[in-house]
């Protein structure tokens, strides 16, 4: 059903889109610093991680975008593993003192939030 200014996107899920977007961009910038760093920060796990976080964002915008009622289940998951992701890399900051992994932490964070409102959102 659309919304009063005709569209089939709620200005929430307008906004989780966008979230998603600069999750997914954060989180593909991210990786390649990790990759200069070295050491702890390419170690496999956080890699891995940090790959499917900016995959799921992608994937939960493409789902939103098109209006699938689907969306819910790609959110969730967007959710679950954008929390994971911003807590390894708040850990990686705090160890090693680093405002990109932290910055890289809190669009995790928002994005975890956003995704799981919208995890139980209808179309």
């Amino acid at each position: 059903m659309p919304e009063p200014d005709g569209s089939y996107l709620s200005q929430d899920m307008l906004a989780c889109i966008e979230l998603c977007q600069n999750c997914h961009k954060a989180c593909q910038e991210t990786l390649m610093y990790c990759l200069q760093q070295g050491g702890r920060h390419v170690q496999a796990d956080h890699v891995r991680l940090m790959l499917d976080c900016s995959e799921i964002c992608q994937t939960a915008t493409n789902f939103m975008q098109r209006g699938s009622d689907l969306h819910v289940h790609t959110c969730a998951a967007c959710a679950e593993v954008c929390r994971r992701c911003a807590e390894d890399c708040k850990q990686m900051a705090k160890a090693d003192n680093d405002n990109r992994m932290a910055a890289c932490a809190e669009m995790c964070r928002r994005c975890a939030e956003s995704c799981q409102r919208m995890a139980h959102a209808t179309v």
